[in-house]
């Protein structure tokens, strides 16, 4: 059993949990609790910590996973929750290219993101994209880190599922989506029509900007089409999260789901 906070296993832990740039380094990162630990594809978990409380409320979990068994005190000081569920996994990042997620049955649908910073939105934008058929989310280099364990947390468990990308330059990713026929479409106070007046049954993404200041002047002007979201009241804009959601499942409710 490790017991000790000062184990290098431990500390490599945390290190992972506070640390972006560790996430990176070591192309690792920290899930939490029974759900989410189950649905880690096996080949991708790279540890599993245990406390024996919880192997003895589970005694079937992690049969051939030879899990660590951790005291009480060191599993929570690796957990980045105030109550910890007794097992936390190391599992190894994955990330995909625009033509991974434009591949298989139905048409592509993808989100673009540039420089969101709150990770429950990150996180939200995940979880709702995977329940509304997106294909894949695109991010810019300066998007908060989606291994951030708020953002992980908050995914319930769509980043396993969902295909997505850190890009360096936006503007590459455009030329791309033209070239493989895909619409793309900005979130824009300016833009001429509501949302629900676009066709999106043809291959589309949506463009999503930063939560205070929304879409560069320089990506938007690169989209085909400049759309925005009605709004009643003295509302000035939607929360980036939600804009994601109702053009998302704009797009599905046109598609009729398929």
């Amino acid at each position: 059993m490790i017991s000790s906070t000062s184990n290098a296993q431990a500390k490599q832990v945390v290190a992972l949990q506070t640390k972006a740039k560790v996430r990176r380094e070591q192309k690792q990162f920290v899930v939490e609790g029974l759900r989410l630990v189950s649905e880690v594809p096996e080949d991708r978990l790279e540890k599993l910590y245990v406390t024996e409380a919880f192997l003895t409320e589970h005694s079937e979990f992690g049969e051939g996973l030879r899990p660590e068994i951790v005291s009480e005190s060191v599993m929570k000081a690796m957990s980045d929750t105030q109550n910890p569920q007794g097992v936390l996994g190391v599992v190894r990042q994955q990330e995909y290219s625009i033509l991974q997620m434009c591949k298989g049955e139905r048409t592509p649908l993808l989100l673009i993101l540039e420089n969101l910073q709150d990770p429950g939105n990150l996180g939200t934008i995940m979880r709702t994209a995977e329940a509304a058929g997106v294909s894949g989310v695109i991010m810019s280099r300066d998007t908060v880190d989606i291994y951030n364990p708020k953002v992980v947390r908050s995914t319930m468990g769509a980043i396993f599922r969902l295909p997505f990308a850190y890009v360096d330059d936006l503007g590459a990713v455009m030329k791309q989506c033209k070239q493989l026929g895909i619409t793309t479409y900005a979130a824009h106070l300016q833009g001429k029509n509501t949302h629900d007046r676009e066709n999106y049954q043809m291959p589309s993404a949506f463009l999503i900007g930063n939560e205070a200041n929304g879409l560069t002047d320089e990506l938007s002007e690169q989209a085909d089409v400049l759309v925005r979201i009605p709004m009643a009241g003295k509302a000035e804009s939607l929360n980036a999260a939600v804009a994601a959601a109702v053009l998302s499942y704009e797009a599905a409710r046109q598609r009729g789901w398929r």
